[in-house]
C-alpha cells in the first residue's frame, strides 16, 4: 500500500476528511516554495499537490497562470520540480501529487518520468488533459513505478465516461466542483455533490473535490459528502501577495483560518 492509500485509510479509520493544498512548484522561487510546502505539511496537509509550471495551463484561472509564469521565469522545469520533491521527502512522508499537463510530461518522456518521479518520492500524478489511450499508457507506466494516476472528473462527465475513467484511475479521484477553470469562488455549486454521488456508483476510490474552494464553510460542505477538499487558488493568491519574505506566514494564517481544527471554541480566527 503506497502513501496515498495509507493516508486515506488513516482518515477513514479516524473518521476524518482530508485537506489537500495546491501550490505551484517554484513559485515565487525554489527556496520559498520549499518552505511553503513544508509548512503546509506541518499544518496537517493530507496530500501535497504540486503544480508543474506550464506556459499554457488551460484548466487554470489567472491566479495560478501567473504563478506558473513566475516559476517558469525562475527556470523551473520537471527536473527541478522532482528535485524539490526529493527535498520535501527528506523532511516529511506526506503524499505528494504532481499536477500537470501532457505537453511537459511527453517532452520529459513517459518512461523516464515514471522512474524519476518514483526515485524523487512522488506518489501520484494528475495530468489534466490525458484521456483514453494516453491515460491508459500513463496509468500502466506509473503503476509499474508504484505511482498513482489521479484522474479528473467534472459535472459534465457522463456516466459512461465516469465508468471508463474509473477503470484507469488509482489513488483518488479529483472531482471538479464546476465547469470552468480554477479560481476562488464565493459560492459553491451543488453540481459537485451530484457528481460525487454518481462517481460512487463506479468506484470505491476516495474522492477529493477542488476548484473554487476558498473558505472554511466551503471546506466543511465538501467534507459532508466527499473524502477530501482541495484548496489551490486561495493559497497561491496569498503567496503572490506576500512573496517572498512573508509568503510562509501568510499561507499559515490562511490555513489556520480555513481548517476547523484551528478554531478556538468555534470562533472564526
Amino acid at each position: 500500500m503506497n502513501r496515498i492509500a495509507t493516508r486515506f485509510e488513516e482518515l477513514k479509520r479516524e473518521g476524518r476528511k482530508g485537506f489537500i493544498p495546491f501550490v505551484t512548484a517554484g513559485d515565487p522561487d525554489l527556496e520559498t516554495s520549499l518552505a511553503v510546502v513544508l509548512k503546509l505539511a506541518e499544518l496537517g496537509a493530507d496530500v501535497l499537490e504540486l503544480g508543474v509550471p506550464f506556459s499554457d495551463p488551460m484548466a487554470d484561472g489567472p491566479t495560478i497562470q501567473r504563478s506558473s509564469q513566475r516559476a517558469l521565469a525562475n527556470g523551473m522545469n520537471i527536473s527541478n520540480v522532482l528535485g524539490l520533491v526529493a527535498r520535501v521527502r527528506e523532511r516529511t512522508d506526506v503524499p505528494v501529487v504532481l499536477f500537470s499537463y501532457l505537453n511537459p510530461m511527453l517532452r520529459f518522456g513517459v518512461g523516464k518520468l515514471g522512474r524519476s518521479a518514483a526515485d524523487a518520492g512522488v506518489d501520484g500524478v494528475l495530468i489534466t488533459d490525458a484521456v483514453d489511450a494516453e491515460a491508459a499508457e500513463f496509468s500502466r507506466t506509473f503503476r509499474d513505478a508504484g505511482i498513482d494516476l489521479i484522474s479528473l472528473i467534472a459535472p459534465t462527465t457522463t456516466d459512461e465516461r465516469l465508468e471508463k475513467i474509473t477503470k484507469t484511475a488509482s489513488g483518488f479521484l479529483y472531482a471538479v466542483s464546476r465547469a470552468g477553470v480554477t479560481g476562488a469562488r464565493a459560492e459553491m455549486s451543488s453540481e459537485a455533490e451530484s457528481l460525487v454521488r454518481r462517481a460512487r456508483n463506479y468506484t470505491d476510490l476516495p474522492i477529493a473535490v477542488g476548484f473554487g474552494i476558498s473558505t472554511r464553510d466551503q471546506i466543511a460542505d465538501v467534507w459532508r459528502y466527499a473524502d477530501a477538499a482541495v484548496v489551490g487558488s486561495a493559497i497561491v493568491a496569498e503567496i503572490e501577495k506576500h512573496a517572498p519574505i512573508y509568503a510562509v506566514d501568510a499561507v499559515e494564517r490562511l490555513v489556520r483560518a480555513l481548517l476547523p481544527q484551528f478554531a478556538k471554541s468555534g470562533a472564526e480566527l
